[in-house]
């Protein structure tokens, strides 16, 4: 009997606090902007696993072989620039002093190792003065300019502090999944 009595006044206590708070919020807040707000929440969340950034993270397993350092490393195969990695950079990562554009070209590779394509992004490293090594100019899949989104050929330095081209990383998204 007492512990019914204990778990009775627990389920009270619980209770009063679920409708104070729901009380409150309902004079906080009109039903649209809770609605806008959680709805938008949904929303962001849905989308999050399609953002390039979380797909980049969850590309690092891809085994690689060869020279990152060379024109004629796999994932460098739609590059058209400077490489990163000859410029104090690494394949993934700007060099110090410059920082990557947020817009991006994309390309499909073919990896050698495992014998399946890649998407990769191209991202310029800006804000530093042209590197002036290892320049590419690898156009395997390239589309004309009127693709703004499938060509090397434009200066991809928008969004960031300095407009300056200094190299290009090509960092894996994922596996193509058929695309190529």
């Amino acid at each position: 009997m007492n512990l019914t009595r204990l778990i009775d006044s627990s389920l009270a206590w619980l209770d009063r606090l679920t409708g104070n708070g729901s009380r409150r919020l309902a004079r906080a807040t009109s039903r649209r902007s809770f609605l806008t707000r959680l709805g938008t929440m949904l929303t962001g969340a849905a989308i999050l696993p399609l953002l390039p950034v979380a797909r980049a993270l969850s590309a690092e397993s891809v085994q690689e072989m060869g020279d990152p350092q060379s024109c004629d490393y796999w994932r460098y195969c739609a590059l058209g620039g400077t490489l990163c990695s000859c410029c104090g950079g690494t394949m993934n990562s700007c060099p110090p002093g410059s920082e990557p554009s947020p817009i991006a070209w994309v390309g499909t590779c073919r990896n050698p190792v495992d014998d399946r394509d890649y998407l990769i992004s191209y991202n310029d490293c800006c804000g530093k003065s042209v590197c002036e090594r290892c320049g590419c100019h690898n156009t395997e899949r390239e589309r004309p300019v009127y693709y703004p989104s499938k060509t090397s050929s434009v200066l991809w330095c928008f969004g960031t502090e300095s407009r300056a081209y200094h190299c290009t990383v090509g960092v894996v998204l994922g596996e193509a999944g058929g695309a190529g």
